[in-house]
């Protein structure tokens, strides 16, 4: 059974720092490119970041480039969302997903981030 579980969420001050990690198992990661997507309060939907199974390419959204950065962890079975100078607007669930898109395949409960003073 795939399963990803997500962690390392909290409230944050705006400027702080999280860093987000995923768990996968049930699959072989190695050949697996993975996401982080975020879901905000009103329901809306936005793919964050994604790095390629090889780790060759990786994506950022606009307003998070240059802030954020995705790694991972063959080893570990775990990828990372690296998460620096955060703003009110970075407030959203975010989840790992299988895939490079904002298709990518949610399968966890997702951890809550909260940026507020």
């Amino acid at each position: 059974e795939v399963q990803l579980v997500e962690s390392g969420g909290g409230l944050v001050q705006p400027g702080g720092s999280l860093t987000l990690s995923c768990a996968a198992s049930g699959f072989t990661f190695r050949d697996q490119d993975m996401s982080w997507i975020r879901q905000f309060p009103d329901k809306g939907i936005e793919w964050v970041s994604g790095i390629r199974r090889d780790s060759a390419e990786s994506y950022y959204a606009y307003l998070v480039k240059g802030r954020f950065t995705i790694s991972r962890d063959d080893d570990k079975n775990t990828v990372y969302l690296q998460m620096n100078r955060l703003k009110t607007e970075d407030s959203a669930v975010y989840y790992c997903a299988l895939g490079y898109g904002v298709h990518a395949i949610r399968k966890g409960q997702g951890t809550q981030v909260t940026v507020s003073s």
